[in-house]
């Protein structure tokens, strides 16, 4: 393990991409295959590779515990050292050295690995915080910095994956593009390592039930921007929910989010509706929650704001009651991988044709719900919910025109969604990538000023300085929180505002400092929602700082009237 640490510790000594890479690609040739691959899922920044479920379930304030006993600091002490270091893991860096006393060995990466796997098999916070104590207690200091970064998750030396997937290339003669599409079929890198050091990459196959990483769009300012890239266009409501890829294999279904996390249990009546695909396959769409009631302009259906789908997230149970309270449906607008073929290197129109084919193919129980035409406006036919969710075929139109691109946004407002999304027939997939072959065109909400009422220190490159600003309303004479941002500044503007910040403190918690309300932002953000989370009963989704407004008093910040006029107008 101390061999990996030093190869860290080189890694994050350097901000030269090339640099890094060479520095991966020595020590994964100076290692055995079995211990690269299992340093490879190591230094992109996680305990297990990505497929697996398997995880710690160890907690900060364990680890903060461990440290703090290891160490023998106390918890100012502690805390001091976190606020000068930014992270835990360098904290453990200044840990006493136990190596060398008693009968202790120094951790492998294969024993630390083996570790990891007891710690995450461990039931119960004393089980596991004793498993970690023994491992830490075998390691250096070095060691122990990162195997603790890993444990969290925050490696923090500039090395992603796709780094990593570099230096595998170089470290064993192969191409890039061979090792990347080895990785995103097995979602596991130290696997992708195996087969590379075999020179076997062309034998990887498809892991159902691993996320792809998600194609991404570019925002367009104007509907004659986003016909500039190509001039003719697919066109889809942009709705207001959860982007989710389905995995679906015979009556095996599993639902992923964007972040790659899995989301079934918040939608246990999806699986159903889902099942029963004539072939294995991977569905990219949105999850939103549906009224199934008529409107006035005739439509049978239609998408609600993401405030009521959010009654949904974060729960181990979803009662039958919120099921009907809030029901959902599956939006599919696209279709990754189906009998036995990954499909992301064809066109957006033969994707289409074959995820139409799927859909179509379907049991008829099961069917997923494709519009139709009535007086020329897509339509819904009716169906009753109760415990069961829909599959809608996302409404595909075709544009060529901006006229007709600002006909088809208007609709789509119309229809309560947030805009359009507006993709090139063409286009092949491409995961975790953005470019200009979708693009989105969406409505600007309003921006809010607000007043800075706790301020807390940043990570990484902002380890010192105060860069996360949590942020209020005027509710009558007093101040209710709404939300919290960290992006937006300049380094410059935060450097200032962290000097400001440390003379104003009214409370201070350690990381977090309560300061003097003095400071307003100006905030822009995607929508906003009902909240229990802050005292103004709001929350911003995508909160940033647009900039600072010292033209402004704190009385003039906006008020809690002003939230609610926003929220009902969206």
């Amino acid at each position: 393990m101390q061999n990996l640490a030093e190869t860290c510790e080189r890694t994050a000594a350097t901000t030269k991409k090339l640099e890094k890479v060479a520095i991966v690609a020595e020590y994964f040739k100076s290692t055995a295959p079995a211990e690269a691959a299992v340093s490879a899922v190591f230094l992109s920044g996680r305990p297990f590779p990505v497929w697996e479920e398997t995880t710690l379930q160890v907690g900060g304030a364990l680890l903060w515990r461990l440290v703090q006993e290891l160490s023998g600091r106390t918890d100012q002490e502690l805390t001091a050292a976190y606020r000068r270091l930014g992270d835990l893991g360098a904290v453990a860096a200044e840990l006493p050295d136990r190596v060398g006393t008693g009968d202790l060995a120094r951790p492998s990466v294969l024993a630390v690995q083996a570790a990891f796997r007891k710690i995450a098999a461990a039931r119960g916070p004393a089980v596991k915080g004793a498993g970690v104590r023994d491992l830490l207690s075998q390691a250096t200091p070095l060691e122990a910095k990162y195997i603790i970064k890993i444990m969290t998750g925050d490696l923090r030396i500039g090395l992603k994956e796709s780094l990593v997937e570099e230096a595998i290339a170089k470290a064993y003669g192969t191409t890039l593009p061979e090792v990347q599409r080895a990785n995103m079929l097995l979602g596991d890198i130290g696997e992708t390592l195996r087969l590379a050091a075999d020179g076997k990459l062309g034998q990887a196959k498809m892991r159902l039930f691993h996320p792809l990483g998600f194609m991404l769009a570019s925002p367009a300012a104007s509907a004659e921007q986003a016909l500039s890239y190509f001039d003719n266009a697919l066109v889809e409501d942009k709705y207001d929910g959860i982007r989710a890829q389905a995995h679906v294999s015979g009556d095996e279904v599993r639902i992923f989010s964007r972040t790659r996390d899995e989301i079934t249990e918040s939608f246990p009546e999806l699986p159903d509706a889902l099942a029963g695909l004539p072939q294995d396959a991977i569905l990219d769409g949105e999850v939103v929650a549906w009224s199934y009631l008529a409107t006035e302009s005739g439509e049978s259906g239609r998408a609600l704001p993401f405030s009521a789908l959010q009654q949904r997230l974060g729960r181990k149970k979803v009662s039958d009651q919120l099921m009907r309270q809030v029901p959902v449906a599956y939006l599919v607008f696209d279709v990754l991988y189906a009998g036995g073929e990954l499909l992301i290197d064809r066109p957006l129109s033969e994707r289409a044709k074959i995820l139409d084919g799927l859909l179509t193919g379907r049991s008829s129980e099961r069917r997923a719900r494709t519009p139709g035409l009535r007086q020329g406006k897509l339509v819904f036919e009716p169906e009753e919910p109760s415990l069961s969710a829909q599959v809608i075929r996302s409404p595909v139109s075709q544009a060529s025109s901006p006229e007709e691109l600002d006909q088809l946004f208007e609709a789509a407002q119309a229809r309560g969604n947030e805009g359009l999304m507006i993709k090139d027939p063409e286009s092949v997939y491409t995961p975790g990538r953005r470019g200009k072959s979708w693009l989105k065109l969406k409505r600007e909400l309003a921006t809010l000023d607000v007043v800075v009422t706790a301020v807390e220190y940043g990570h990484g490159k902002r380890i010192g300085v105060l860069s996360d600003y949590t942020f209020a309303v005027w509710d009558g004479e007093r101040l209710v929180n709404i939300g919290k941002a960290y992006s937006g500044l300049t380094d410059s503007e935060i450097s200032e505002m962290t000097k400001w910040f440390l003379e104003h403190v009214v409370d201070d918690q350690g990381f977090r400092l309560m300061v003097e309300p003095k400071i307003v932002l100006e905030v822009a953000f995607n929508n906003m929602m009902r909240s229990d989370r802050h005292e103004s009963g709001y929350a911003l989704r995508f909160p940033r700082i647009v900039r600072l407004r010292p033209d402004k008093l704190p009385d003039e910040a906006d008020a809690l009237e002003r939230v609610e006029e926003i929220y009902l107008k969206q």
